[in-house]
């Protein structure tokens, strides 16, 4: 198991407005002077207690091969963090291995579903640990 992290390999955001989606700046896969199998992708939420009972926030990892067109990597699923009974949504984390498939850039885009009260004051994390 990794547990190294490299400060300039994280990247944060704070979550959008419900309704809305934003996205972390990219990291540049080529830069790190690991190979993929030596490390992990970690995306950290921590408590929401904002987040409106029923409704969800998602992140999800997309990549790029030239910094400008993401789209999500297929075969990684989303985290999800759905609000609780009366409001209010635990910390959440995913850790995963990228596909061989990834491509160059790598970012975090977090979705608050609508009617899911403000978050904003909530920073979700993107880290390659080693």
């Amino acid at each position: 198991m990794h547990s190294l992290k490299d400060a300039e390999l994280i990247r944060t955001l704070a979550l959008p407005a419900a309704g809305a989606s934003a996205s972390t700046a990219s990291i540049d896969l080529a830069a790190t002077t690991q190979v993929e199998s030596h490390f992990e992708v970690e995306i950290a939420v921590p408590a929401m207690p904002n987040l409106a009972e029923g409704k969800t926030a998602t992140v999800m990892l997309e990549d790029s091969a030239n910094d400008v067109n993401f789209a999500p990597i297929a075969g990684l699923a989303p985290l999800e963090v759905t609000g609780g009974v009366g409001g209010g949504a635990s910390a959440a984390s995913l850790r995963v291995r990228l596909p061989n498939s990834a491509r160059r850039h790598l970012r975090a885009t977090a979705d608050v579903e609508a009617a899911g009260g403000d978050n904003t004051a909530v920073s979700v994390t993107l880290a390659l640990i080693f």
